[in-house]
């Protein structure tokens, strides 16, 4: 929907990059916003926004009325834009679903696989139309809610590597990562949403939560084993190191191992309670790197490679501010290519400058801030 900055609130999520004078985006799209972008909005006398039509915690946003003095052919250029479904509100709806059905786990009810399906099901048929957006999915997360953005995020992404894996089952892998932690809705609600590092004794405590999972999941006629076992061994590492069971390789299904990939990537990109997030680049580059052994190296490949799709030209800004374009991909640094810097036309090979990596792409004079 398309709103004045005057009708903005806390948690509004923007899907338009908000352009400035430079034409370099003043905010950038899937911002979610606080009181110093309301400021800013103002301030540079912004008077219109896209957003979503959710809150980032799920809410529905019902922007209060506008006033008389706003035009009225912009009111009926609104009127009709705001019933235009976006991919963010899918998101949003299945989060906001999600939230509601993790309720009534942790009530004791039984899972509901239709109910589960109905939520999961409009977002999975928007796959094809994201492209690499689907890069930027936790950046409508909250630090709040993060739990239950990152079921639909690890959801979303594993469908959309698996299908990339060209595998028929895909939507059978993304259903797999949205009930993968159900089994946390057996756990005490304050070791969900905790605001700093978990003990000893309450990470022993969250480490059972697959078991409880495959549980909840197993008398369930309708989910294939492929589906059970995605959900039990998503926290097992290919070194033996995970849990619940600590197999090893072959012994861990591949459902789960891609899963897996998605379930760390998500969690390194968001924003938590207790920690930073950090860009994905840099994600991708920890897990293939200080994570090696644990987790399979031809899906974090193609996730990598899905990622960082460049092409000779391609604009991207560096953690430093610098803009530049892509001249060379080494395909042995996939996210770390040599680039021409836009003022100085110098060229920095970034796998020599382990300080500087990739903040964001410009692909057809679009923003992609991830």
């Amino acid at each position: 929907m398309i709103v004045s900055p005057t009708q903005m609130v806390i948690g509004c999520i923007i899907l338009k990059d908000v352009i400035g004078k430079t034409n370099r985006p003043l905010i950038p799209k899937n911002t979610v916003v606080n009181e110093k972008h309301i400021t800013i909005l103002k301030k540079f006398l912004v008077h219109e926004v896209e957003v979503a039509s959710r809150l980032s915690y799920g809410a529905p946003f019902v922007p209060k009325p506008i006033s008389q003095k706003d035009h009225v052919q912009e009111n009926d250029r609104n009127h009709k834009k705001s019933h235009t479904k976006t991919f963010a509100d899918y998101y949003l709806d299945a989060v906001q679903g999600y939230k509601q059905l993790f309720v009534k786990w942790q009530r004791g009810l039984s899972i509901e696989i239709k109910e589960v399906r109905k939520l999961l099901t409009p977002l999975l048929d928007k796959i094809d139309d994201i492209g690499l957006s689907i890069y930027q999915i936790h950046t409508f997360a909250s630090a709040r809610d993060y739990f239950y953005h990152h079921q639909v995020a690890v959801s979303l992404l594993s469908a959309f590597l698996a299908k990339k894996m060209s595998l028929n089952e895909w939507k059978q892998v993304g259903l797999a990562g949205l009930l993968a932690d159900c089994g946390m809705a057996k756990l005490q609600p304050s070791l969900i949403n905790k605001d700093g590092a978990l003990t000893k004794n309450e990470y022993k405590e969250i480490q059972k939560h697959p078991t409880f999972s495959y549980k909840m999941v197993d008398e369930i006629p309708s989910l294939t084993t492929a589906i059970k076992l995605g959900i039990l061994q998503h926290h097992e590492r290919l070194d033996g190191t995970g849990y619940p069971m600590g197999v090893k390789e072959e012994k861990i299904h591949s459902y789960a191992n891609i899963i897996a990939v998605c379930d760390m990537y998500h969690a390194m990109t968001s924003e938590r309670l207790y920690r930073k997030k950090c860009s994905p680049f840099k994600a991708i580059e920890e897990m293939l790197q200080d994570q090696f052994g644990k987790y399979d190296y031809e899906m974090i490949r193609l996730f990598v490679d899905t990622l960082t799709n460049f092409t000779k030209g391609t604009m991207i800004r560096l953690s430093n501010n610098s803009v530049g374009q892509i001249v060379f991909v080494d395909d042995h640094y996939p996210t770390r290519p040599i680039v021409r810097l836009k003022d100085s036309g110098e060229l920095i090979a970034l796998k020599n400058e382990t300080s500087i990596y990739i903040e964001e792409i410009q692909m057809n004079d679009e923003t992609i801030n991830i």
